[in-house]
């Protein structure tokens, strides 16, 4: 079977900018990742992680381009895992995220499952829309802010830290 996936930069700029790949549902996640850095004209020599996700985009567990964790986890790595055993019918989403020091991340959805065509060499680039910027969009990293938050905001305390002769050891001892 072949796997047809619409590889999406996330960005904030106005103009959409997509890949539509085809490639074997027996290839690997490094087959893809080769295909990505191929059709958005990296040089693909950085590191690499595709993240399994859920419909709200949330990332996953991590499938590496190698293995940095020097033995401390078990990591899975690209080569050894077959697209058709990360991805399916109710596994459909992955972020991609290429060269960790620019981040370039992309949004990878599998949109359709079809017979191979005869003749056809695979991995395909079905589709171009957009020009990739120069450099990476800039992320933002943001906390979600929980319920408990504003307990403990420490603006809201009653004493300078600064204010030694006047702090309590044992008073304020937890």
């Amino acid at each position: 079977m072949i796997y047809r996936f619409r590889v999406i930069l996330d960005h904030d700029s106005k103009e959409d900018i997509f890949r539509d790949i085809e490639i074997a549902s027996t290839d690997t996640l490094e087959d893809l990742h080769n295909s990505i850095t191929q059709a958005f004209g990296f040089d693909g020599t950085e590191m690499a992680s595709f993240y399994l996700s859920n419909d709200d985009w949330d990332q996953g567990e991590e499938i590496s381009l190698f293995d940095l964790s020097e033995g401390m986890n078990s990591v899975r790595l690209m080569n050894e895992s077959a697209l058709d055993d990360s991805v399916g019918v109710k596994q459909t989403k992955l972020i991609y995220v290429y060269d960790f020091l620019s981040m370039w991340t992309f949004f990878v959805e599998l949109a359709e499952i079809v017979e191979e065509v005869e003749g056809v060499d695979y991995p395909n680039l079905m589709f171009v829309h957009g020009q990739i910027p120069d450099n990476a969009p800039e992320k933002v990293f943001e906390a979600e802010k929980d319920e408990f938050s504003d307990e403990f905001d420490d603006e809201d305390d009653d004493f300078d830290i600064n204010d030694y002769d006047n702090l309590d050891f044992q008073e304020n001892w937890n």
